[in-house]
């Protein structure tokens, strides 16, 4: 599949069938992770692969928030648990100075990676970030310094996607060398 037709292909799915993900497929897509790039390569990231139907429940009925439960994740044969190791010191110094947290950039490329790769295996994702952390991180027996900032759904979507959500047109994302010059 080539790179373009990837990124077209790519939608958040929200249904999905009960095949399980075969671990080949589950290292894939972490290695693409592992390939991402990161500041002063830190490699900050960390991840929890979630298949256990039970412990995928738990977080469901306990980690999620009230407001919008997302009950459509108890379905999931995969969560990915994005974190990151917050001790290292391209962390500490770089945000210090700044004011960036290069923790979250470096991770959520190393999961839209996984996303990628996903997307190009016939595989389905959902980002999650809205959870209670501190519950995640007590069900998943999460270290208090390791910092957790999203989760990644992914399966095998129960039906064809419905059409894609329509993207802004590039002139109205894309400046030329100013705030609001067209491209």
């Amino acid at each position: 599949m080539k790179f373009d037709h990837i990124l077209e292909k790519r939608i958040s799915v929200r249904s999905y069938d009960s095949r399980p993900i075969d671990k080949k497929d589950i290292i894939a897509i972490c290695e693409a992770a592992r390939l991402a790039p990161s500041a002063c390569n830190s490699q900050t990231w960390r991840f929890i692969a979630v298949t256990d139907r039970q412990s995928i429940r738990k977080i469901c009925h306990e980690a999620m928030r009230h407001v919008i439960p997302n009950r459509w994740i108890e379905q999931v044969p995969l969560l990915i648990i994005g974190c990151s190791q917050l001790d290292i010191i391209a962390n500490r110094i770089g945000s210090r100075v700044t004011g960036i947290e290069y923790y979250q950039i470096d991770l959520g490329i190393a999961m839209e990676h996984m996303v990628l790769k996903a997307t190009e295996l016939g595989l389905g994702t959902c980002w999650i970030g809205w959870f209670n952390k501190d519950k995640l991180k007590k069900i998943l027996n999460i270290p208090k310094k390791i910092k957790v900032s999203a989760m990644l759904a992914i399966g095998y979507p129960k039906e064809e996607p419905s059409k894609k959500r329509p993207r802004k047109p590039i002139n109205k994302i894309l400046f030329s060398e100013k705030w609001g010059k067209s491209f």
